[in-house]
C-alpha cells in the first residue's frame, strides 16, 4: 500500500473511530456524575493521570524504537527491523512485569493517601482494574503497536481500538443503567483489552511473517531512548500534572470540574493528534530518505495543520459553556466557569500547534541536545502551578501549564526550523499570528451573536453552520496568503484525481 494511500486510510479511520467513541463516550462522565456523584468522577480522573506516571516506566522504549525503526522500514531492512523490534520486546516485557507489580502497591497505597468517603476496597479495586490494561500492553501488544505506527498502518490499532471502545462504554452505561457497582462496572477494561491483545497478535502473525523476534537484539539502536525518557517527563507534567496538584490541594470535586472542561477539549485533541498521527510515519520515512521533498511536504503541512488546531480550538471554545450548562444540569456543583474555556484553549493552542516544529525534532532524533530545555520547561510548569494554585486554585495550575508552554514552543519552533532544518522561524510565525488574530476575532464575534443554546439539537444545529464558516475562515484565508503551501496541497490532491489518471 502506498504512503498516501495508508496516510489517508490512517486519517480517516481515525477521524470516524474519533467520532463514534466521542459520542458513546460523552454520556460516560455524565453517568458517573448522576449515579455515584462528582467524587467518584474525580476519583476516576484522578486514577488516570496516575497511571499516566506509571507509564514512565517505559523509559523512552518506545519513541526510541519508532525513530530507529523509520530508516529500515522505509529501507524494507527487515534484518534491521527485526534486532531492533527484539530488543524492544525484550525492554517491554521486563517493563511489563516491574508495571503490574506497582498496580497492586498503588491499589494498596493510594487510597490511603486520599481524603474521600469512598471505601478502602472499592478505590483498591478500581485502582487495579485501570491499570490491567497496560500490563497486557506492556507484556503482549506494545511492541506490535509501534511496528504498526512506523509501517502507517495506525489504521489497524485505530479501528481496533474504536470497536473495543464502543463496546466498553455500551457495556459500561448497560452497567450503570442497571446500577451496578463501580468495581463492575471497570472490569470491562480488563476484558476487552485482553480482546485486544488476541486481535493484534493475530493479525501481525498473519501479515508480518517476515518478523522474527529471536534474533539477536539490537540494543544500540535504542540507546536514545534515555534521552527520549526526558523529554516525556516533560510531556507528562504539563499535559496531566494540574490533576494530580488539585486532588492533593483542593479535593476530588474540583478534580472533576477540571476533568470536565478536559474532555471536551480532549475530543478535540484527539482529531489533532489523529491528523498528525495519519502522516507522521510518511513524512518521518521521508525526511531519512528525501530531505528536499520533506522540506515541501512540511511546508503544506504546518499551514494547513495550523488551519485545523486553531480552526477545532475556536469551535470548542465557543460552545464549551453551553453544553456544559446542558451536560451538568442537576449535578451537585456548578460548572460553568467562563474562564475555564479561555484558559483551555491557550492551553491547546501552545500545545498542539507546536506539533508540526517537534515532528522535526523527532525526526532528526536530537533529543539528548534537547533535553535540559525539557526539563527546564517541567520546573517552570511545575513552580509556577505549586505558587499559584493556592491563591488562584484550578486557574492556577492553567497558568503554570500555559507559562511552561509560553517558553518551550517558542524553543521547539527556533530550534527545529534555526538549528534542525538552517532556516529561519519567521513563516512559522507569521502563521501563528495570523491564525491567532483570526482566533481572537472568531471567538469575539461568534460568542456575541444571540444563539438559543437550551437544547441538544438547538447546540448542534448551530455548532454545524458556526464550524463550517469557522473552517471555511482559517482555510480559505490561509491558502490565499501561503502560495507554496497552496501549490504543493494542490498538486497532491490533483495526483488523488481519478478523472486526472485517465
Amino acid at each position: 500500500m502506498s504512503r498516501k494511500k495508508s496516510s489517508l486510510q490512517n486519517l480517516w479511520w481515525g477521524i470516524l473511530g474519533n467520532v463514534i467513541t466521542s459520542i458513546v463516550a460523552i454520556i460516560i462522565p455524565r453517568l458517573f456524575i448522576a449515579n455515584y456523584g462528582s467524587e467518584v468522577n474525580g476519583l476516576l480522573a484522578s486514577i488516570r493521570q496516575i497511571y499516566v506516571y506509571l507509564a514512565l516506566l517505559e523509559v523512552g522504549i518506545g519513541d526510541a524504537a519508532v525513530v530507529a525503526l523509520y530508516g529500515p522500514i522505509a529501507k524494507r531492512d527487515y534484518q534491521s527491523v527485526n534486532e531492533i523490534m527484539s530488543a524492544t520486546n525484550h525492554y517491554y516485557k521486563r517493563i511489563g512485569v516491574i508495571y503490574g507489580a506497582l498496580v497492586v502497591a498503588l491499589g494498596a497505597v493510594y487510597p490511603l493517601m486520599l481524603d474521600t468517603t469512598i471505601s478502602y476496597s472499592v478505590c483498591c479495586l478500581v485502582i487495579i482494574l485501570q491499570g490491567s490494561g497496560s500490563v497486557i500492553s506492556y507484556m503482549v501488544q506494545g511492541k506490535y503497536n509501534m511496528l504498526l505506527r512506523v509501517d502507517n498502518r495506525n489504521y489497524v490499532t485505530t479501528n481496533l481500538g474504536t470497536v473495543t471502545s464502543v463496546l466498553t462504554d455500551l457495556v459500561r452505561i448497560i452497567l450503570l443503567m442497571n446500577g451496578k457497582s463501580i468495581v463492575e462496572v471497570q472490569a470491562t477494561y480488563l476484558v476487552f483489552n485482553l480482546v485486544k491483545m488476541v486481535f493484534v497478535s493475530w493479525y501481525i502473525k498473519k501479515n508480518y511473517t517476515w518478523l522474527d523476534l529471536s534474533v539477536q537484539p539490537n540494543y544500540k539502536a535504542l540507546s536514545k531512548s534515555k534521552s527520549v525518557f526526558v523529554h516525556q517527563i516533560s510531556s507528562l507534567v504539563f499535559n496531566h500534572t494540574d490533576v494530580l496538584i488539585l486532588t492533593f490541594t483542593c479535593g476530588l470535586k474540583t478534580v472533576s470540574l477540571y476533568s470536565m472542561y478536559a474532555t471536551i477539549y480532549g475530543m478535540v485533541v484527539n482529531i489533532i493528534t489523529i491528523t498528525s498521527n495519519s502522516v507522521q510515519s510518511a513524512l518521518g520515512q521521508i525526511f531519512n530518505s528525501d530531505r528536499k521533498k520533506y522540506l515541501e511536504l512540511q511546508e503544506a503541512f504546518e499551514v494547513y495543520y495550523l488551519c485545523l488546531v486553531f480552526s477545532l480550538v475556536t469551535i470548542a471554545t465557543i460552545f464549551a459553556l453551553p453544553f456544559v450548562s446542558l451536560y451538568t444540569a442537576g449535578a451537585d456543583m456548578n460548572y460553568v466557569d467562563w474562564r475555564l474555556p479561555l484558559l483551555f484553549s491557550i492551553y491547546q493552542l501552545l500545545n498542539y500547534g507546536r506539533a508540526s516544529s517537534n515532528q522535526i525534532l523527532g525526526f532528526s532524533g536530537v533529543f539528548k541536545e534537547t533535553q535540559w530545555r525539557a526539563i527546564l520547561e517541567a520546573v517552570i510548569n511545575l513552580v509556577v502551578s505549586f505558587v499559584c494554585v493556592f491563591k488562584f486554585g484550578i486557574y492556577g495550575v492553567l497558568f503554570g501549564t500555559i507559562a511552561a508552554l509560553l517558553y518551550r514552543s517558542n524553543d521547539i519552533i527556533l530550534y527545529a526550523n534555526c538549528k534542525v532544518m538552517q532556516r529561519s522561524a519567521w513563516p512559522t510565525y507569521r502563521r501563528w499570528i495570523v491564525d491567532f488574530v483570526l482566533f481572537t476575532g472568531l471567538v469575539f464575534i461568534f460568542t456575541n451573536i444571540p444563539m438559543n443554546l437550551n437544547s441538544y439539537i438547538a447546540l448542534f444545529a448551530h455548532a454545524v453552520w458556526v464550524s463550517i464558516v469557522i473552517c471555511a475562515a482559517y482555510f480559505i484565508i490561509n491558502t490565499v496568503l501561503e502560495k507554496p503551501a497552496r501549490t504543493v496541497a494542490w498538486n497532491y490532491l490533483s495526483q488523488m484525481n481519478p478523472l486526472r489518471k485517465k
